[in-house]
C-alpha cells in the first residue's frame, strides 16, 4: 500500500515548527555519504573523527558511526544542544555486514565527567566526542565517527533517494502528523511519510523504543534505495563531493569515499537491528529510561568485532 498523500501547506509549516530535528535525521546522516548533492546546506551536517582512547579493541574490518539527530532550533549550534536520536551503526567493510543499536533519548546513565543525566545532555556539556564516549559507556563500543545533523536539508535528500519501502509491523497514527495513519506490511514512503513514519512516538505501543526500532526500518528502506542508485554512474563519487561541500568534516575524501563503497556493500540479509529497552521512572522530577545495561553491553560484546548482533 502506498502512503504517498501530501499534507497540506498548513500542515507542512507545523511539522517544521514543532519538530525541530526529526528521528529521521540521525538514520539519513549515517548514509548521507552517499546522497548525491541536492538541497542540503553547508551547515546541516557535521562528520567528525572521534579522539579514540588507546589501546581500544576493536576490528579494523568494522566503521562504527555514531549517528545523531540535534535537537537544535535553526539559529542554534546543532553540536551544543541535545540529541534528539541516537543510532550506533556499524558496518563491516570486509563482510557486508551492518548492524544498528538505537537507544532511547531519555536513558538515564552516567556521562563522563557530569554524573548521571539523559544520554542526550551529553552533546550540550561537551559536544560529539562526549556523546560518543557516553555511547561508548553504555554500550562497550566507542564509534570512529559521529554525524550529526539535524532538520532543515532532510526533506531534500528523501526527494533525491525516494520513496523508500519499509516493513510496518501494525497501524499507527499520530492527529498531527499523519492522521491517517500508516497500515502495517509493506508501505512506501515518501519525503513527508518517511519523516512522519521515524518521528511519530504516541501513536505507538512502545513510545520511545518503538520510534527508534522505526528508524532502524527507514534505515533499511533507504540502504535498499542506495544500493539500487549505485549502479548510476558516478553516484558515489557525487555523494562523497557533495559531503565534502555540504558538510562540516575533519575526515579525508579517502576516508568518506570508503565509508561510501562499505555502505553499498552492505547485503540487506546480513543487517541487524536492536533497540535498548528499559523501564520508565522517575530521577527527581524528570521521567527518564532505565536502560537495561545488561542487554546494551551484550549487544556491544556481540557486535564489537564483526557488526553482527545474534539475537535482540
Amino acid at each position: 500500500m502506498s502512503t504517498t498523500e501530501r499534507p497540506t501547506t498548513r500542515t507542512r509549516r507545523w511539522v517544521r515548527r514543532v519538530t525541530r530535528t526529526t528521528a529521521l535525521t540521525a538514520v539519513l546522516a549515517t548514509f548521507a555519504v552517499v546522497v548525491p548533492d541536492s538541497t542540503v546546506a553547508p551547515t546541516e551536517v557535521t562528520f567528525v573523527k572521534v579522539e579514540r582512547a588507546k589501546g581500544v579493541d576493536l576490528s579494523p574490518d568494522v566503521v562504527w558511526i555514531l549517528a545523531i539527530g540535534s535537537d537544535a532550533r535553526p539559529w542554534e549550534n546543532k553540536i551544543a544542544t541535545r540529541a534528539d536520536a541516537l543510532q550506533m551503526v556499524g558496518i563491516n567493510t570486509k563482510t557486508g555486514a551492518a548492524t544498528a543499536i538505537g537507544v532511547a533519548r531519555d536513558s538515564y546513565v552516567d556521562i563522563p565527567g557530569h554524573g548521571r543525566n539523559r544520554i542526550n545532555a551529553a552533546m550540550t556539556f561537551g559536544g560529539p566526542q562526549l556523546q560518543a564516549r557516553t555511547m561508548a559507556a553504555l554500550i562497550g563500543i566507542e564509534p570512529d565517527y559521529v554525524m550529526v545533523a539535524r532538520f532543515e536539508g532532510v526533506e531534500g535528500m528523501v526527494r533525491e533517494i525516494g520513496p523508500i519501502t519499509v516493513n510496518n509491523p501494525y497501524y499507527f497514527a499520530d492527529a498531527n502528523l499523519k492522521k491517517e495513519g500508516f497500515q502495517p506490511g509493506k508501505i512506501k514512503l515518501s519525503w513527508y511519510d518517511a519523516m512522519a513514519f521515524s518521528r511519530i512516538r504516541k501513536g505507538l505501543r512502545d513510545g520511545d523504543f518503538g520510534r527508534s526500532a522505526n528508524q532502524q526500518r527507514v534505515i533499511r528502506g533507504i540502504h535498499a534505495k542506495i544500493v539500487e542508485k549505485q549502479r548510476e554512474p558516478g553516484f558515489i563519487e557525487g555523494g562523497v563531493a557533495a559531503v565534502l561541500k555540504h558538510t562540516h568534516t575533519d575526515a579525508s575524501p579517502a576516508e568518506l569515499y570508503r565509508i561510501a563503497q562499505a555502505i553499498t556493500q552492505v547485503k540487506s540479509n546480513k543487517i541487524t537491528t536492536c533497540v535498548i529497552k528499559g523501564s520508565i521512572g522517575q530521577a527527581g522530577a524528570a521521567s527518564v529510561v532505565f536502560p537495561d545495561v545488561a542487554t546494551a553491553r551484550r549487544y556491544g560484546d556481540d557486535a564489537r568485532k564483526d557488526a553482527t548482533i545474534s539475537r535482540c
